[in-house]
């Protein structure tokens, strides 16, 4: 008796190289999640995240040839999807506002805060988001893959396209300068 078992990655991006759309799509719908998530807090809005999630996966396909056997696929296709993202954050001219709405939720289980708690929550992710959207491109990118994303450090630096020692370096950067801007010692 034969038991379908489901294909692993590399399974699945071997076919993929051969043409095999559905083990294509079947990767897509894996990281389609992260990568919408990652577009999303790179690019500010909605419309850009679903579209450069779109294209960095139309691209991704295309480059299949050039991707090294073996490797994870996630973070090379997050670098793609962060890229696109980016880019449409600087064609776009514009710097919105991170919601972060991942940061706002609250888990199943979670006590329900008092109003007067939940109020003071919200104030200091008001305050935190705002400090965040005071950083430099390359220090709140990596935050926001660190720490809103929870990506690896090896993730962040393969989703922005830089060494791991630089992802360390922007984030003790960054984190120093949020709690010089939140006025907190740590």
């Amino acid at each position: 008796m034969v038991v379908d078992r489901p294909l692993d990655e590399a399974e699945l991006v071997e076919r993929a190289r051969r043409g095999d759309l559905e083990a294509w799509e079947t990767l897509v719908r894996t990281y389609q999640g992260i990568a919408f998530r990652t577009a999303y807090v790179l690019a500010g809005n909605a419309a850009d995240a679903e579209e450069a999630a779109q294209d960095g996966f139309v691209k991704a396909h295309r480059a299949l040839g050039r991707f090294r056997r073996g490797a994870p696929l996630r973070p090379w296709l997050l670098r793609i999807v962060a890229n696109e993202a980016r880019n449409r954050r600087r064609s776009a001219g514009r710097r919105e506002r991170l919601v972060l709405l991942a940061a706002a939720e609250s888990r199943p289980g979670d006590a329900v805060p008092s109003p007067e708690a939940d109020l003071v929550a919200r104030e200091d992710q008001e305050r935190l988001l705002a400090a965040v959207e005071l950083l430099p491109d390359g220090h709140r990118d990596a935050i926001a893959c660190r720490y809103f994303l929870d990506l690896s450090e090896e993730e962040t630096a393969a989703a922005l396209g830089v060494r791991r020692g630089t992802v360390k370096s922007r984030l003790a950067r960054a984190l120093a300068r949020l709690r010089e801007s939140l006025g907190e010692e740590a």
